[in-house]
């Protein structure tokens, strides 16, 4: 399927917040670092130097959305990424991951680091193939679903 990936607008908050709900939902729970993010996405997110995305249809339909969080001075957390119900299994996520990377490296950082949890098989099977490795996490993790933390480190 053919996307447009399209950067955040204050008028998508609404879809960034709902995308990720239901994931959430469904696997997990909210936890307050959620609400955090999902209820202030521009505060918490963009404004100290982030970045938000999201996957458009060609009908203009938003179907997928992933963030970077600022992570230290040389690094994004990879955060948020999911495609809408309907939708997997036509590399949506596949093409967020590339531009997620592409946008990383043009930034001029160093890694790119994600937390998540191996439940999530399809996931964690993308980012392996994208060349992510697992790496130690910090206790306590941002996220107690978080079992595992994998980076990238992005070459030029």
């Amino acid at each position: 399927m053919a996307i447009q990936i399209i950067p955040f607008k204050s008028e998508l908050a609404t879809e960034f917040r709902d995308l990720n709900l239901v994931w959430l939902n469904e696997y997990f729970h909210l936890e307050p670092k959620d609400s955090e993010l999902l209820g202030r996405a521009r505060e918490e997110i963009i404004d100290p130097g982030g970045a938000i995305f999201f996957a458009e249809t060609a009908e203009g339909h938003i179907i997928g959305c992933f963030s970077l969080i600022p992570y230290g001075t040389n690094s994004f957390e990879l955060g948020k990424m999911t495609v809408k119900k309907g939708y997997e299994g036509q590399k949506i996520g596949h093409d967020l991951l590339v531009f997620a990377i592409n946008y990383t490296r043009e930034q001029g950082k160093e890694w790119l680091v994600l937390y998540s949890n191996t439940i999530l098989e399809t996931a964690i099977y993308l980012y392996r193939k994208f060349g992510f490795e697992e790496i130690e996490m910090e206790f306590p993790p941002p996220y107690t679903r978080s079992n595992i933390k994998m980076a990238l480190k992005i070459s030029d």
